[in-house]
């Protein structure tokens, strides 16, 4: 054969091999083998190595060895052939090209031949296995690692793996980030040492050891861990057992979410929607305190002022006195039951002024000592240069009014109750503590007691409207309902700190004003002069009993009065009546026509005509959420026959 580096001819060389079964081991087995000569050209090749790429023995034999390996390759080949010249055997991967220029993997186990007797080098012997589809194999295991190890490493939940005694073996980038730590300090770390306490302890460990009984796998396993940066946070886990070849169970595998802020936002959730369910409730009060309060005081008034006027004509002497006084006490107590109801719902009607609560405070107190009796010390402790708060001052008696007498029973017989004030600033971070709470200046109004105090379950329900821990014959159940009401309606806020045995505070927080209006006091003295001058009133209500006894009420205090059972008959005594019509006295709800348009009615046909409205319900016609509209004159019904006769004294005089 001829060189091709020389152009000479050469004689291949022949390898005597040896007979029988060797012969016939070597031209069946599906390796293949090969022979080259000390240049690395092939002088033998057996069938299975010409099948393996697609050559005959003829075409293989006398072309160098390199020329059938891979290009990239054979410098890996032609340094094998030059470590074999110094007698090195050795095992080694090569990529070896078919006829048809395709490629295969294969294992060449190839060692050096020696002249026996010199010793000399003559080449190398070669056995080449096909591994391709080893090698295709180990690709697509190589494919699955990478996309195993990806997905865990892009997923949010932690994956993780710990052995039988429940310590970490593996662990996913997520589950790093989960509980703060890196993985190397994971690695080996046991969930002893990170679970938030002993119970969660015991959980896992019981959770774990039912696994490993049952083979059942654990599913949405809620605990606590204690994060590195001491974060306590809930994860939600699920967990299998990991099986070694022989079916021995030699693990845990587990997948865990973190759910902390899941469950807060739930709590939350639950939180507004029992909000949503205590407003709805406090509006179906209002509705039904709204709905029955125009009739219901339309009937107290009534009885009320039929009693006060049968009382002014009995002595006291009278069979009859006590009786009637019974009847007036039972009419007020049910009038003051509907205000409170009103109260609570926010739909009481207020005329609020710009107020010192200090100085309104100092003028209730001679008040509220006589409430709470001689046996317990009341404390006041008023803060200087306190900001003015915007609200009716009757409001004011009313919250002072239910937190003492509260404080009072709770106290039993003797006791210390603290009366404060304070100017507060609630910044961002107190009103995220606190929900329901916004940011600004109030006005901190503070009751203290050193009673009995309450409990948790009690607290729940403080506000409830009828809720009371008194018996049946010592409350209505509607003190702190009342407050609520108030404290809400002038965009206030209430909080209770109270355990058993050691008393309650009660903090209120009012808004400032900021309207820059001069303050005052509370003006509580009854106006002296209430008899009428023999002015003219039109009273217009389409109750006929109210009709007629607000009639002989503003008679008895000099008057002259027409009535009109409507607003027409009202218009038509106006129009017809060629006198001087001082004042009107109308019911804001009547069917017709309400009272303020009625009055602006009247208004235009008489400039000069000065009004009072009066209502057990003003359902917003003269008031906006339950605030007077400026300048207006108004009295609650059910009113005694001194109350009309000052508000009528006032409105004429205003």
């Amino acid at each position: 054969m001829e060189d091709e580096t020389t152009g000479c001819r050469h004689r291949v060389e022949t390898v005597p091999l040896a007979a029988g079964c060797a012969e016939e081991m070597v031209q069946n087995i599906t390796e293949g083998i090969v022979f080259t000569d000390s240049r690395g050209m092939i002088t033998f090749v057996n069938p299975g190595l010409a099948r393996m790429l697609d050559f005959s023995s003829e075409e293989m034999a006398g072309r160098y060895w390199s020329e059938f390996v891979l290009p990239e390759h054979r410098a890996l080949a032609i340094a094998a052939e030059k470590r074999r010249a110094t007698g090195v055997s050795e095992r080694y991967e090569l990529v070896l090209q078919r006829k048809d220029g395709a490629c295969i993997w294969t294992q060449v186990g190839a060692s050096a031949r020696k002249d026996p007797a010199t010793g000399a080098y003559l080449g190398s012997m070669g056995v080449i296995t096909d591994i391709s589809a080893q090698k295709e194999a180990e690709a697509r295991l190589r494919d699955s690692e990478t996309r195993y190890r990806i997905i865990l490493e892009s997923i949010q939940e932690a994956y993780y793996e710990v052995d039988l005694n429940g310590s970490f073996t593996f662990v996913n980038p997520a589950a790093c980030r989960q509980i703060g730590y890196a993985a190397e300090e994971l690695i080996g770390m046991n969930y002893r040492h990170y679970a938030a306490d002993d119970a969660n302890r015991e959980m896992i460990f019981d959770a774990y050891t039912r696994l490993f009984k049952t083979g059942e796998a654990v599913r949405d396993l809620r605990w606590d861990v204690r994060c590195k940066d001491g974060q306590r946070r809930t994860i939600e886990v699920s967990v299998s057992l990991i099986y070694a070849p022989d079916g021995r169970a030699v693990g845990f595998r587990g997948i865990s979410r973190d759910v902390t802020d899941r469950l807060n936002a739930e709590k939350e959730r639950d939180r507004l929607q029992a909000q949503l369910i205590q407003a709805q409730k406090m509006e179906s009060v209002g509705r039904l305190a709204g709905g029955v309060a125009h009739d219901f005081n339309n009937m107290l008034g009534v009885i009320q002022g039929h009693a006060e006027l049968a009382l002014s004509r009995l002595k006291p002497g009278h069979w009859l006195h006590g009786h009637i006084a019974e009847i007036h006490k039972a009419a007020r107590h049910s009038a003051d039951l509907t205000r409170r109801l009103l109260a609570f719902a926010r739909k009481q009607t207020v005329a609020p002024s710009v107020l010192d609560l200090n100085r309104t405070m100092e003028s209730l107190l001679t008040m509220l000592r006589r409430l709470i009796g001689e046996d317990i010390e009341l404390v006041w402790k008023p803060a200087e240069a306190l900001w003015p708060v915007y609200m009716d001052p009757s409001q004011i008696d009313q919250i002072c009014t239910n937190l003492c007498v509260n404080a009072r029973d709770a106290m039993a017989e003797s006791g210390r109750l603290i009366i404060e004030t304070a100017n507060v600033v609630l910044d961002p971070e107190y009103c995220a503590a606190h929900p329901g709470f916004t940011p600004g200046d109030y006005i901190q109004l503070s009751v203290s007691d050193d009673g009995c105090g309450m409990d948790r379950e009690v607290q729940a329900h403080l506000f409830e409207p009828f809720f009371t821990t008194k018996g049946a014959d010592r409350g209505t159940g509607l003190g702190l309902a009342t407050v609520y009401g108030i404290v809400k309606q002038n965009g206030g806020f209430i909080n209770i700190y109270s355990d058993p045995g050691l008393g309650t505070t009660v903090k209120i927080y009012l808004p400032r004003d900021t309207s820059g209006q001069t303050t005052r006091a509370a003006a509580r003295e009854v106006q002296a002069r209430v008899a009428g001058g023999g002015e003219t009133v039109l009273l217009v209500e389409d109750e006929p009993t109210i009709l007629e006894l607000g009639a002989m009420m503003l008679k008895k205090f000099g008057y002259r009065v027409m009535t009109a059972g409507g607003a027409r008959d009202a218009i038509a005594l106006a129009e017809s009546y060629e006198g001087v019509i001082d004042l009107l006295v109308t019911d804001v709800v009547m069917p017709e026509m309400n009272g303020r348009d009625l009055a602006q009615h009247l208004h235009s046909m008489r400039p000069g005509l000065k009004c009072l409205f009066m209502s057990g319900y003003t359902a917003d016609v003269i008031a906006h959420h339950g605030v007077l509209d400026p300048g207006v004159h108004f009295i609650q019904k059910p009113f005694s026959v001194q109350n009309l006769a000052a508000k009528v004294r006032e409105a004429l005089d205003a």
